[in-house]
């Protein structure tokens, strides 16, 4: 592994390639881009190559150029068969598609050139496989094979399962996995990196790896990913950086003066304003919201306002929940320049060509500084453009937030990427996979899996014990129908397929993307239909939590199958999740330590008495705010400041306090990130309800978490911390885990990616609320036959690894232990400023958000009582 420095001169770049390939290039191009600058060589050199660099800097060129040669050269010495030499994966279908369609022109042009210079080449053909391509479409694939096979992770694992088309895989050079950011930090990822390990087993040598993404960071690490081991030695890899040459233009903007004073509809207005003045003087605007209801609230306010100016034929809303006929009417509006105006929730992130964006508006914050990076970097699409991107921020945290994020984009700081390791539910598909085509020794099969770096330190009884499941070891399992997809001879370690379905039933269930479902919501007792909400959303919900739905408060109580069973409240109780929680990105751990050091350096200008001009002045010099964000900054740590203390740096600030209605709170201020303060909540509420003998409210944020307790309880919080630091972490939150809605939903993902649940036999869809009344079974079954049931690890492993952050916990409460982290109490007559965002949290609900306003204001008017 090691970083490329130098790029290579234009001439030894371009002599690398065949001359009517570079002649064509000099037609179309007056110079490389930095991308191709390094990868021309390096992939024409044989070596493998990872290359991050923005949107529109030439990257596909940059992982193509090289191939295209060499296959052209190939056909001109008659070595060109009828086979596939190159994959390229992305993780989009569209994607997909505009690969080929920009590869089309070379491929064609190409030729001609070679005609002119009285030579003929043979055609290199390239050809579209995802689950979109009709079947006719397939058969001509079979018979006459693309050169270049364009594709996505699911449909290379069908493909490698496919007796005849594998074969033509077996000539197989080179392999492009493009957006590899956006593959490498999930399962579809981790799925990819286990095909790519099998592929390499049926080439029967090492082909060319090619990695290209926008942000990656550590480079090394989506290397690793990238290339994996080959046996105990990991693979060599170039690594090209180029991710920063293209120059950023960044602001965060308030729309209003006064953040706290104003009301929601001030707010709205304001923001609806400035949004205008932003996509009136600019071509066309991307804007992004983070959730999908935003989207749309976003395109109805501005065509609500300005009718004339904002009509379908002008604006658009793109976001996962829209028809993809929807989708691809407004992309390809967008690329011919027909819309002023785009607005979505993450759906147009990744690289798909939409043509010219000259600014990116983010309303609220992206929560991460590579997703930040990634979003602006959509704008300026041309190479040598600037990437603008204006961050609206509508509140003082938000406000904080993202003027720490974008100083990190200029500091070329991105966050951490995070790869699961050992996921169970994808080997036992891959496992299916393997034993169709051959039988396995054990040790062979687990050289191909260890070939991967999500897999390398497997265990070989982890391994086994799958194989156990996998080959129908357990009669409980039969007795709930569900059989053996394998054979395994425990005493030779040798397995192979069993059963004519299992091809079919391998085919109609693979994949790592789980169905999702809106789920029904009926108010007990009188079992009352009162709406429908998203199940991720109920995944979060635990018995007693309180949430708004239809402008009113509910309680949750159970949840059977698709139907989820509520009480009414009474309207003074406080809301604990808001209707959006599952939507909402978290905050990156490695962002909330940064937020930290930049309230301790406001801390310790306010605690030396430094002016608030200096102060503002020293908040413009070094960060990107206009002058309403930074007055609203200063003024949120001077009332934090003066009312009691500023958390900050290496401290976790515990207030016990009561709101305006006289509710007892804990408020704990760990600014670690939502997934974070996902696990410390959970198990800090799991210690201090057996403390107090009664269950506690729990509201947790990115900045911390509040726990709502009974007024009469008496705590002590001294002894709650000694249980923290002395417990198994691990143990205590999957006791706390097990019953949760949480639970039951992954652990019907899991079953169904492991295929004990189907998700369709036969060719007949089984239905998402028959897989879960399944899986509940199914789930008490496999804990009884045996504790370390794999696909029950496997659902532990994600809830605790993939949507809390145990690692991150583990290692807060290991500063906590060596004393890296203090832990002070205070005690405060109402919430201080930064407890209030938490406090209100339940309630950030658009049907609500004027009664969260007149809250939120409540507060600030109480605290400005006590320090004027």
């Amino acid at each position: 592994m090691q970083f490329v420095k130098k790029p290579f001169t234009r001439d030894v770049s371009l002599g690398c390639l065949e001359d009517y390939v570079r002649e064509w290039f000099l037609r179309n191009f007056r110079e490389l881009t930095p991308p191709q600058e390094y990868s021309f060589k390096l992939v024409s050199q044989g070596k493998n190559v990872i290359v991050t660099a923005p949107t529109g800097s030439g990257k596909t060129l940059a992982g193509f150029m090289a191939i295209l040669s060499e296959l052209f050269k190939m056909g001109e010495r008659g070595e060109l068969t009828d086979s596939v030499y190159c994959i390229y994966i992305s993780p989009l279908k569209a994607l997909d598609n505009d690969v080929k369609k920009n590869l089309v022109a070379p491929l064609t042009e190409i030729r001609e050139i070679a005609r002119e210079m009285g030579r003929a080449l043979p055609e290199v053909r390239i050809a579209v496989r995802t689950g979109d391509v009709p079947p006719e479409e397939k058969q001509k694939q079979l018979k006459l094979p693309p050169h270049i096979l364009v594709t996505t992770p699911e449909s290379l694992a069908v493909l490698l399962n496919a007796p005849k088309f594998a074969e033509n895989l077996r000539t197989v050079r080179w392999v492009i996995i493009d957006e590899i950011h956006e593959l490498a930090n999930n399962k579809r990822g981790v799925h990819l990196s286990l095909s790519i390990e099998r592929l390499r087993k049926l080439v029967g040598k090492e082909f060319v790896r090619i990695g290209l993404g926008a942000t990656l960071h550590p480079l090394e690490e989506a290397a690793k990913f990238l290339v994996g081991y080959n046996g105990a030695k990991l693979r060599d890899c170039k690594l090209v950086d180029v991710s920063w040459y293209k120059p950023y233009d960044l602001k965060v903007i308030c729309p209003v003066k006064d953040a706290v004073h104003s009301s929601a509809e001030e707010l709205n207005a304001a923001l609806y304003k400035l949004l205008d003045k932003l996509v009136s003087a600019h071509t066309t605007t991307l804007i992004f919201t983070n959730t999908r209801s935003g989207t749309e609230r976003v395109v109805f306010h501005l065509k609500d306002r300005w009718s004339e100016k904002y009509t379908h034929a002008t604006i658009g809303a793109h976001h996962g929940s829209l028809s993809r006929e929807t989708r691809l009417e407004v992309e390809d509006r967008l690329k011919q320049g027909l819309l002023r105006a785009v607005v979505c929730s993450t759906s147009l992130e990744l690289g798909i060509d939409i043509g010219y964006i000259d600014l990116v508006a983010q309303i609220g914050s992206p929560k991460s500084v590579t997703r930040a990076v990634q979003r602006i970097g959509r704008s300026g699409h041309k190479f040598k453009d600037i990437a603008r991107g204006r961050i609206i921020a509508l509140d003082r945290d938000d406000l904080v937030e993202c003027a720490v994020m974008l100083r990190c984009a200029r500091e070329r700081r991105l966050d951490k990427i995070q790869i699961p390791k050992h996921c169970l539910d994808i080997l036992a598909q891959h496992i299916v996979g393997m034993g169709l085509n051959k039988k396995w020794s054990v040790d062979e099969a687990l050289k191909v899996i260890r070939g991967s770096y999500c897999y390398h330190e497997l265990s070989k009884k982890t391994f086994i014990s799958l194989l156990h499941y996998l080959a129908g070891h357990y009669a409980e399992l039969e007795d709930q129908h569900v059989y053996g997809k394998i054979w395994f001879d425990e005493k030779d370690e040798v397995f192979g397929k069993r059963g004519k379905y299992t091809r079919v039933i391998y085919y109609l269930n693979i994949g790592a993307i789980p169905d999702e479902v809106k789920i029904d919501v009926y108010k007990l007792p009188e079992r009352q239909y009162i709406g429908g909400i998203e199940e991720g959303f109920l995944e979060r919900l635990r018995a007693g939590d309180i949430f708004v739905l239809g402008g009113r408060l509910y309680k949750f109580r159970f949840a059977r199958g698709m139907r989820c069973y509520v009480e009414g409240v009474p309207k003074e109780a406080v809301p604990t999740i808001p209707a959006w929680f599952s939507e909402m990105l978290p905050l990156s751990f490695d962002l909330a330590l940064e937020v930290q050091k930049f309230r301790a350096e406001m801390k310790e200008k306010l605690k030396k008495g430094e002016s608030r001009a200096r102060i503002l002045s020293w908040l413009k010099d070094n960060y990107p705010l206009d002058e309403y964000s930074s007055n609203s900054i200063y003024e949120y740590f001077a009332e934090q400041h003066l009312y009691n203390k500023i958390p900050s740096q290496n401290e976790i600030l515990i207030e016990k306090t009561y709101d305006l209605e006289g509710r007892k709170f804990l408020v704990f201020h760990s600014l670690f990130g939502r997934r974070t303060n996902d696990a410390l909540s959970r198990a800090i509420a799991l210690l201090l309800s057996e403390q107090i003998k009664h269950s506690v409210g729990v509201i947790i944020s990115d900045n911390g978490f509040a726990l709502l307790v009974p007024k009469e309880r008496r705590l002590s919080v001294e002894k709650l911390l000694k249980e923290l630091l002395g417990c198994d972490l691990e143990e205590l939150l999957k006791s706390s885990i097990r019953r949760t809605e949480l639970m039951k939903r992954r652990f019907r993902h899991c079953a169904a990616r492991s295929f004990l649940v189907l998700r369709n036999y036969k060719g007949y869809k089984i239905s998402v609320s028959r897989q879960q009344m399944s899986s509940q079974t199914l789930l008490r079954v496999c804990e009884e036959v045996d504790a370390d049931f794999p696909v029950v690890q496997e659902t532990y492993r994600e809830i605790l690894q993939d949507i809390l952050d145990i690692d991150k916990a583990k290692e807060v409460i290991d500063w906590l232990r060596e004393g890296k982290i203090e832990v002070e109490t205070i005690e405060t007559e109402i919430p201080s400023p930064f407890a209030h965002n938490l406090i209100v949290l339940g309630e950030a609900d658009v049907i609500l958000i004027e009664d969260r306003k007149r809250r939120l204001l409540e507060l600030h008017e109480a605290v400005m009582r006590r320090i004027k």
